[in-house]
C-alpha cells in the first residue's frame, strides 16, 4: 500500500496534486503576511491568487510535466493558455455554485467545480499546455 501511494506521488498526477496543495498553502501564507503588513483583505487575496498562479505555472511546468522549454514565444503561449484556462474555470466554478444554490451548501458546490477542474486542467497541461513535443498543439 506504501509503495503504491509512493510510486503514485513520483508520477505526473502526483507531483500534480502535491504542488496544487503546496501552492494553496503558499497563499494562505501570502494572505497572512500581506494583512500582517497592512493590506486589506481583499488585497491580500488579489495578491496570493496572481503570486499563486505564477508560481504554480512554474512548478507545474517544470517540476510536474519536466517541460523546460524556456524560449520567451513558448512561455508565452503556455501562460495565455493557462490564463485561459483559469478564467474558462472561474465560469465553470461560478455556473456550478449558480446551477447548485438551492441544493447544497456553497462549499460543496466549489469543492465539486475543483475536482471536475483538477482533472480537466491536469488532462489540458499534459496533452496540450506542456505537451512534450517541439510543436506547440493548442
Amino acid at each position: 500500500m506504501i509503495a503504491k501511494l509512493k510510486a503514485a506521488l513520483h508520477g505526473p498526477f502526483g507531483r500534480y496534486l502535491v504542488i496544487g496543495v503546496s501552492v494553496y498553502a503558499f497563499e494562505l501564507v501570502v494572505i497572512y503576511v500581506a494583512q500582517k503588513l497592512g493590506a486589506n483583505p481583499v488585497i491580500a487575496v488579489g495578491l496570493s491568487f496572481w503570486l499563486g498562479l505564477m508560481l504554480s505555472f512554474l512548478l507545474q511546468k517544470l517540476v510536474t510535466f519536466r517541460d523546460h522549454r524556456m524560449h520567451h514565444k513558448v512561455v508565452f503561449a503556455q501562460l495565455a493558455a493557462v490564463v485561459g484556462l483559469v478564467v474558462f474555470n472561474f465560469g465553470f466554478t461560478i455556473a456550478v455554485a449558480k446551477l447548485l444554490s438551492d441544493l447544497v451548501p456553497a462549499v460543496v458546490s466549489r469543492t465539486l467545480a475543483l475536482g471536475v477542474t483538477t482533472i480537466w486542467n491536469f488532462y489540458l497541461y499534459k496533452t496540450r499546455i506542456f505537451k512534450q513535443s517541439d510543436e506547440l498543439v493548442y
